[in-house]
């Protein structure tokens, strides 16, 4: 992922009122190694159920505000964005509001992601060896690009008016 300023990341929420909008909180943009990440994922420091995701659709970036059920899983959930089956983090539930008409009808959809979003530090761990001869860097590159997919996936499903 390249760098996006502050002001293209808080145009690019597509789920949220323009009031909204302009009280996201952003992190540290520059301290971010924008090279490591496939999808920009922070938490509201002041709203701890609230996240916010930004990635790329079609080279443009596109974010979603997403609230943790407050509720957590009885049993250790598999995150469906980077599918890490090691689980090194906790794995919650978050919902979001679909774009437009629908999420002002109070459409929502979720899914299970990890609790702050390290779903590109996940990927990126090197995989223990399968077998002899076991392609272990294929492996991490097959890991980011079914993240990628799946974030974009779920992002495309939020904003597509259909």
């Amino acid at each position: 992922m390249q760098f996006i300023d502050a002001a293209r990341i808080r145009a690019a929420f597509a789920n949220v009122s323009l009031r909204e909008r302009k009280a996201i909180p952003l992190p540290d943009l520059d301290a971010i190694a924008w090279e490591d990440l496939d999808f920009l994922g922070w938490r509201d420091p002041k709203l701890p159920l609230v996240g916010y995701v930004i990635t790329m659709i079609d080279d443009e970036p596109v974010g979603l505000l997403m609230r943790q059920a407050e509720q957590t899983p009885h049993a250790r959930t598999q995150c469906v964005w980077c599918a890490d089956v090691k689980l090194p983090n906790d794995v919650v539930m978050f919902s979001t509001k679909r774009a437009g008409a629908a999420g002002r009808r109070g459409n929502t959809v979720g899914t299970y992601v990890c609790a702050e979003f390290e779903c590109n530090r996940n990927v990126r761990r090197k995989p223990v060896a399968a077998y002899h001869g076991f392609d272990v860097e294929a492996a991490r590159q097959s890991r980011i690009a079914t993240l990628r997919a799946n974030v974009a996936r779920f992002v495309r499903d939020i904003t597509s008016t259909v």
